[in-house]
């Protein structure tokens, strides 16, 4: 499976549902080379996606533990697989306990659900899986029991410390969102209400704690220093210039969520991949 070097990062709910065909079909028109679907999605929801696009891979950012069997999930992998060949990527996660009721030893779930994965028949495959994945064990585990990691709402002091641990080998493929915007308080301002929901989930918050941050940066919606760091705003030049900085730190692929612009981000996946990919 060829990930190339830049996916996009979305869900149905920015999107609207009825447009997610026509969304695939952007994002392979204008270059990039995997449609990362948030918000937790059931495989079903990537038919319309798979179907629209000729190359595009298709990947879930994240499937969640703790709302799939493994079994079943590798059943419906496995469906969606035949027909459309080499163009499925599951990523999972683990959640977050303030928005799982069940969420109890991350790790240990993890690996059982990998298990169960590794188990079925036929299994989920550990080069058409990859891992949510923040803190180091769970960084070691991508890398130990599939394809790699997807860091979610990192600056690129994490993309460098997660490439040293996990060596030259596993995926390294960051999410990072951005604002194309010159307004500059105009473009924090969107930043800020993209932020505010992450920084008070804790496994986020404590992650940009470990990684040059403070209380104060991660309080409220975040203070300048972090916004600037983990959500690149301004002109296309500034903002493929901080997504080079991932690919610096040691990032295979990075998955861009385009901010502010309604529906379909047209202007803004364009641009950006004119940008980096040209």
């Amino acid at each position: 499976m060829e990930l190339g070097r830049l996916g996009v990062w979305t869900s149905y709910r920015a999107l609207g549902e009825e447009n997610v065909g026509e969304a695939a079909g952007v994002a392979e028109q204008a270059g990039y080379d995997v449609f990362w679907l948030g918000g937790s999605p059931r495989l079903a929801m990537l038919r319309p996606l798979l179907e629209a696009g000729e190359r595009l891979v298709i990947a879930t950012g994240i499937v969640n533990v703790w709302a799939y069997e493994p079994r079943e999930l590798a059943a419906e992998y496995a469906a969606l697989e035949a027909e459309f060949p080499n163009r499925l990527l599951i990523g999972i996660g683990i959640g977050h306990p303030e928005a799982t009721t069940e969420y109890a030893r991350p790790l240990s779930t993890m690996r059982g659900f990998l298990d169960g994965l590794d188990q079925a028949e036929p299994p989920l495959p550990a080069g058409r899986r990859c891992l949510a994945a923040l803190a180091p064990r769970m960084l070691a585990l991508s890398a130990e029991r599939s394809l790699g990691a997807i860091p979610y709402f990192v600056p690129p002091a994490h993309t460098a410390a997660a490439r040293d641990l996990l060596g030259s080998g596993p995926l390294l493929a960051p999410e990072v969102a951005f604002v194309l915007d010159e307004d500059e308080h105009r473009a924090r301002t969107t930043a800020r209400n993209y932020a505010q929901l992450y920084l008070g989930l804790s496994n986020y918050a404590d992650n940009l704690l470990r990684h040059g941050f403070d209380e104060a940066d991660v309080a409220g919606s975040g203070s300048d220093t972090l916004i600037d760091a983990v959500i690149p705003h301004g002109t296309t030049a500034s903002v493929a210039a901080a997504v080079q900085a991932h690919f610096d730190a040691g990032a295979d692929h990075v998955a861009v969520q385009a901010l502010g612009e309604p529906g379909i981000p047209r202007e803004s996946w364009a641009a950006l991949a004119a940008a980096i990919l040209t």
